[in-house]
C-alpha cells in the first residue's frame, strides 16, 4: 500500500468513513422527467462508487427556481424524496456513506429551465459569457444565462427556509448529511463574492454583510438536522460562472472561521483546476486550517501522490477525486493497487442513459 493515510478510516460527524477518498458532486443530468426525479439508473451509478469513503451527490435543487441545468434532480417534492431513497438505500447496502449537495444556482440559469421565470441573484448583475444546459422541445444544448433580478429580503428569508426544508427532506430520503453548495458561482457564492454583490442593505457591501447569507443558510440547516451532518463547499480562487472576489484570502478565511464557530462537520474547498489556474498558496491553506477546526476536504486534479502529501502536511483531512470517479467506479481499489485509471468519454457527461454513466468496468488486478 503506497499511501496508507489515504486508506485510513475517518470519523465525520456521526459517520465513520472507510477511507479518506471522497467522490465530490458532479452534475450528470439524468433525472427522470417530468419532475426532476432521481431514478434507479442514478442509484446504480452511486452504488457502483460506494467504496469511496464519502459520496457527495450531484447538486440537487432546493426549489423550482433553484434549477440551472436541464434534467438535474430536485429534493423539494415527495416524488423527488422517494427517488433519492433509491440511491441512499443502494449506497448503504454497498457499505457507503452519502451526503446530498443542496443547490440553488441563482443567476446561473435561464427561463427555459425555470418555467419561464426570471433567474434571481444577490444583485441584478448578469453572468456574462456563462452558458447553461437547457431543454427545448426534448432536445438539450447550451445557451447563455439570462439577466437576473435582485432578491428582496422577504424572498431571501423564503429561500433560507427552503434550504432548511431541503435538509429535512434529505434526511427523509436517507442521506447521511448534506453539503451546501457555496462554490462555483451559484447563489451563496453570488452573495459572498464582492464583484457579484452590489447590494446596499445588510446583505451587501462590507465583508460582514456579504457573509450574512451564508451564515443564515448554514445556521438554518444546522438547526434543522444538526451541525454534525452539515458540510459547506467553497471555491476561494475559482472564477467559474463569473463570480470574483477582490480579496479572496480575507473573504474565505473569514468564512471558514464563521463556519467553524457554527460547528459544521466539514469545509470542502474546490480548487481552481483548469489549465494555468492560479495555484493556492501554502499560506492560504494554512490560514484556512487555523480558521476551521473540523474536517477539511480539498478537490481539484489530485493524484494519489498529491493527496498523500496533503494529508501528511495536515492541511487536508479528505481528498476529492472528481473526474476519475466517472470512468473508475472502483477508484479506491485502483489507487491502492497503483493501477492505471480509465479515461471518461466527455460526450456522455451530461444527459443520456447508461452509456458513460454505469457501463464503465471494474478494474482487473
Amino acid at each position: 500500500m503506497s499511501h496508507p493515510d489515504l486508506f485510513s478510516s475517518f470519523k465525520l460527524g456521526p459517520a465513520t468513513l472507510a477511507n479518506r477518498i471522497v467522490m465530490p458532486p458532479m452534475t450528470r443530468s439524468r433525472a427522470s422527467q417530468p419532475g426532476d426525479i432521481a431514478n434507479a439508473l442514478m442509484a446504480e451509478y452511486y452504488a457502483q462508487r460506494a467504496s469511496a469513503g464519502l459520496i457527495i451527490s450531484e447538486g440537487t435543487q432546493i426549489s423550482p427556481l433553484g434549477k440551472g441545468y436541464a434534467w438535474t434532480p430536485g429534493i423539494y417534492s415527495p416524488a423527488q424524496i422517494a427517488g433519492w431513497r433509491l440511491s441512499t438505500d443502494a449506497v448503504h447496502a454497498a457499505g457507503g456513506v452519502i451526503f446530498a449537495q443542496l443547490w440553488h444556482v441563482g443567476r446561473v440559469s435561464h427561463p427555459d429551465n425555470l418555467g419561464g421565470m426570471q433567474p434571481v441573484s444577490a444583485s441584478a448583475i448578469r453572468a456574462n459569457g456563462v452558458r447553461v444546459f437547457v431543454e427545448r422541445d426534448g432536445e438539450a444544448g447550451f445557451v447563455e444565462t439570462a439577466e437576473p433580478r435582485a432578491l428582496d429580503k422577504a424572498e431571501i428569508r423564503a429561500i433560507i427556509a427552503e434550504y432548511a426544508q431541503a435538509a429535512r427532506n434529505a434526511m427523509a430520503a436517507g442521506f447521511d448529511g448534506i453539503e451546501l453548495h457555496g462554490a462555483n458561482g451559484y447563489l451563496i457564492n453570488q452573495f459572498l463574492d464582492s464583484e457579484s454583490n452590489a447590494r446596499d442593505d445588510e446583505y451587501g457591501g462590507c465583508l460582514e454583510n456579504r457573509l450574512r447569507f451564508l451564515h443564515e443558510v448554514t445556521s438554518a440547516v444546522a438547526d434543522a438536522i444538526g451541525a454534525e451532518r452539515v458540510g459547506v463547499r467553497l471555491a476561494p480562487l475559482t472564477t467559474l460562472n463569473g463570480t470574483v472576489d477582490a480579496n479572496p484570502e480575507e473573504t474565505y478565511t473569514a468564512a471558514a472561521a464563521m463556519l467553524g464557530e457554527l460547528g459544521i462537520a466539514y469545509l470542502h474547498i474546490a480548487e481552481a483546476d483548469w489549465d494555468d489556474a492560479p495555484p493556492m498558496p501554502a499560506s492560504f491553506r494554512q490560514a484556512l486550517r487555523r480558521a476551521f477546526p473540523n474536517a477539511i476536504i480539498y478537490a481539484g486534479k489530485y493524484t494519489a501522490e498529491r493527496a498523500a502529501q496533503a494529508l501528511e502536511e495536515g492541511w487536508a483531512d479528505l481528498i476529492g477525486f472528481g473526474r476519475p470517479f466517472v470512468a473508475n467506479p472502483d477508484l479506491p481499489a485502483r489507487l491502492r493497487a497503483g493501477l492505471p485509471l480509465a479515461e471518461h468519454n466527455p460526450a456522455t457527461l451530461f444527459g443520456g442513459g447508461a452509456s458513460g454513466l454505469t457501463d464503465y468496468p471494474q478494474a482487473t488486478a
